[in-house]
């Protein structure tokens, strides 16, 4: 059986003023300059913890499978997808669909919060347009990011839609498999899947959306024992992703049937009730770095994370705010670290600086000011480098980072780690590789919401979520709505399921 595959992954922050442009899906996906698909994909991705490393698993387990990779794409999130980079690459996508031929299925990689210059549901178009190219009977199968706003027309065009069951996302690679696998199943005849999609008038905030914490660590628990029910063939808890302010953003259920129409609807149903009686348990607690510091002083068991999610580059946001780093150097902090900050412009004077000297620099706050001013000051650079690594922790296992030329500056206690790219700390192999060891020192500070927990997490005394301004803030008063529907739970306390 022949499976084309591919996709473009994008979660994009309305409010973020940035736009994401081809070039940035060009410096961020691996695949060169003309988005190279076929092997140059399968060598990218084989034996990594990805959505196409699962896919390819499923593929190679299987005689029966031919794996067709035409095109795989992602940005960092940011703003609106332009409308040159979207429909340059859904084209390029559509147009490799075409020529491979006759396909017996389609498995899709997308993220599910993709929003363009021109549509609010990207990815529903992006759907829409493949069904043109195959059809209405050929299965099309999608796998969605965790926090996919979905909607009516992606379940509708879409066979099955399959999502991440984890936040850290560290299940990708067994979810392309799992979604590969049910592919062939339906395509041999041996299962017929219907899907039942319910969406609900919630959006939650990602720091309470982790489920290595309680209540969605439980809730998970039990969409597993759901999933190993008699007739049920997957389901999908999507979080959604609160900082699109589009109709559709918040939280949905899905639960796939082996042909079974009124069980799919009752258990989707049930189960989103399920989630409709957490929405209280699922606002956060925000904590400032002066709480913080004070904190980190009172213990002597090691490190204190403070997760800095309002300036998260994984979710939109410029990754250079300075809140933090000016209350620790004002502080006189020591043994703190602060990274990755995004300031291309300070590692370009730090590289030609050079490692043991001086510089006057002028830290961060360059894109807006939402999250902080530029830090004047004198720094040492400790340590230059090329931003090449390799993920070493659960999530992206395999998978090579870049995120360009590093400047390690230490001003008074505080280390602060620069770079020419966005990218957010997920892996405690990006500290590494700058020479920080991260496990020695006091308190580091993540530009990251919940993905650090994963591979940082196990190594930290102590989390606080911070309570810093930027255009990730977990707290909805800082945002003025004006697109999602109303009304919608916690915008408006009297939102019913």
């Amino acid at each position: 059986m022949r499976i084309a595959c591919g996709g473009i992954q994008h979660e994009t922050n309305t409010f973020a003023t940035t736009p994401t442009t081809l070039a940035d899906f060009e410096r961020d996906s691996g695949c060169g300059p003309d988005f190279q698909g076929g092997e140059t994909l399968v060598s990218l991705y084989r034996n990594t913890g990805t959505i196409h490393g699962g896919y390819l698993d499923a593929a190679a387990a299987d005689s029966d499978i031919e794996l067709l990779p035409l095109l795989c794409v992602r940005a960092q999130p940011a703003g609106r997808v332009t409308h040159d980079a979207y429909t340059t690459l859904r084209d390029l996508f559509l147009s490799r669909l075409g020529e491979v031929g006759a396909v017996d299925g389609v498995m899709l990689d997308l993220h599910g919060a993709m929003v363009s210059e021109d549509d609010e549901d990207a990815e529903g178009a992006f759907l829409a347009a493949v069904r043109e190219v195959v059809g209405p009977t050929i299965p099309v199968f999608v796998t969605l990011d965790y926090h996919a706003n979905i909607t009516q027309k992606m379940a509708d065009l879409a066979d099955v839609i399959i999502g991440y069951d984890t936040y850290p996302h560290v299940d990708m690679r067994e979810r392309g498999a799992e979604a590969v696998e049910l592919l062939a199943r339906t395509i041999r005849g041996e299962v017929q899947p219907v899907q039942a999609f319910r969406q609900l008038p919630l959006l939650t905030m990602p720091p309470m959306q982790c489920t290595l914490r309680q209540p969605m660590q439980e809730l998970i628990e039990e969409l597993h024992r759901l999933e190993s029910e008699p007739g049920v063939l997957t389901a999908t808890v999507a979080m959604g992703f609160p900082f699109a302010d589009i109709h559709d953003a918040g939280g949905s259920v899905l639960v796939t049937t082996n042909g079974d129409e009124s069980l799919a609807a009752e258990k989707v149903e049930s189960f989103a009730e399920r989630v409709w009686s957490l929405r209280d348990e699922l606002q956060p607690k925000l904590v400032t770095i002066e709480e913080t510091m004070r904190l980190s002083n009172e213990r002597s068991d090691g490190l204190v994370i403070f997760a800095d999610g309002s300036d998260n580059p994984g979710g939109g946001a410029p990754c250079d705010g300075t809140v933090a780093l000016r209350a620790l150097i004002d502080a006189d902090f020591q043994g703190a670290v602060v990274g990755i900050l995004c300031d291309s412009e300070t590692v370009e004077q730090a590289h030609r600086a050079g490692v043991g000297a001086d510089i006057e620099a002028r830290i961060g706050g360059k894109t807006d000011n939402r999250h902080g001013e530029p830090v004047v000051t004198s720094a040492y650079v400790r340590t230059l480098g090329d931003g090449e690594f390799i993920h070493h922790g659960p999530m992206n296992r395999g998978l090579v980072g870049h995120f360009g030329r590093t400047a390690v500056l230490v001003v008074g206690g505080v280390e602060v780690v620069v770079a020419e790219h966005r990218k957010q700390l997920l892996d405690a192999e990006m500290l590494r590789s700058v020479g920080i060891s991260p496990e020695r020192k006091r308190l580091l500070v993540v530009k990251s919401a919940v993905h650090f927990r994963a591979d940082l997490g196990p190594l930290a005394a102590a989390i606080y979520d911070a309570d810093t301004p930027g255009i990730h803030r977990p707290d909805f008063a800082g945002f003025d709505y004006q697109h999602v529907r109303r009304p919608i739970y916690p915008l408006d306390s009297h939102a019913t399921p």
